[in-house]
């Protein structure tokens, strides 16, 4: 599985946090995740799960990387990709390790002891302050993603990688959501009027007329 746009930003709020702490960056993947994505671009070591791929349960795989960072151990803060197909992974996350959690940040790094994001709201930003342990979820303003030279991917293969299924976690995952497909809406064609203003008005009524938007002449 590639990496999902958000998740350059994500890596790079995680490792600028860690850098300005003195802390570690681990990587962790679920199901067909690819690990060598992180362990590339500077990822200290990496855990990735099998045995949950392609899970549409937001609960379930939230459950999965609670049960891993427990398993990991020693985490202050979680940095995940704000990734709009699967809004509900890091509020539940956040739930399920009982910490605080702050979605939808632009960047974040560490502060006296603290997490110091940037959140964006239409034309305001908003700054937070945030004490760990908690979760923060990064969606990308921009393509921030970099392809690793050679030193980089050499260096990769050096890095440690913990693999761990789903039931040395620990958990059973029930399926309760099953996916049955996806498929483009229906949509209606666009029309376009043309002529002088006064025709176009006119066609306009009457095709809102026609579709039982408007009533009489």
């Amino acid at each position: 599985m590639t990496p999902g746009e958000d998740d350059p930003a994500a890596l790079s709020a995680a490792k600028s946090i860690a850098e300005a702490s003195g802390g570690e960056v681990v990587g962790l993947t679920i199901g067909d995740g690819d690990a060598s994505w992180a362990l590339a671009r500077g990822v200290q070591q990496a855990f990735s799960i099998t045995g949950a791929v392609s899970l549409p349960d937001n609960a379930a795989t939230a459950a999965i990387l609670a049960a891993a960072v427990g398993r990991i151990g020693g985490v202050d803060v979680v940095v995940i990709g704000d990734s709009k197909q699967d809004p509900g992974v890091g509020p539940a996350l956040a739930g399920l390790l009982g910490w605080p959690a702050v979605m939808a940040l632009v960047s974040a790094t560490a502060e006296d002891g603290r997490v110091a994001a940037i959140r964006r709201v239409g034309a305001k930003q908003e700054t937070f302050s945030i004490a760990p342990p908690v979760v923060l979820g990064v969606a990308a303003e921009s393509d921030l993603e970099t392809t690793p030279g050679m030193k980089e991917l050499l260096a990769a293969r050096k890095r440690p990688l913990t693999q761990l299924t789903v039931a040395d976690l620990g958990i059973d995952i029930a399926h309760a959501v099953t996916s049955r497909g996806t498929q483009k809406p229906d949509v209606t064609p666009a029309r376009v009027f043309e002529g002088e203003p006064a025709v176009v008005a006119e066609q306009l009524l009457s095709a809102l007329r026609a579709e039982g938007v408007l009533s009489g002449r």
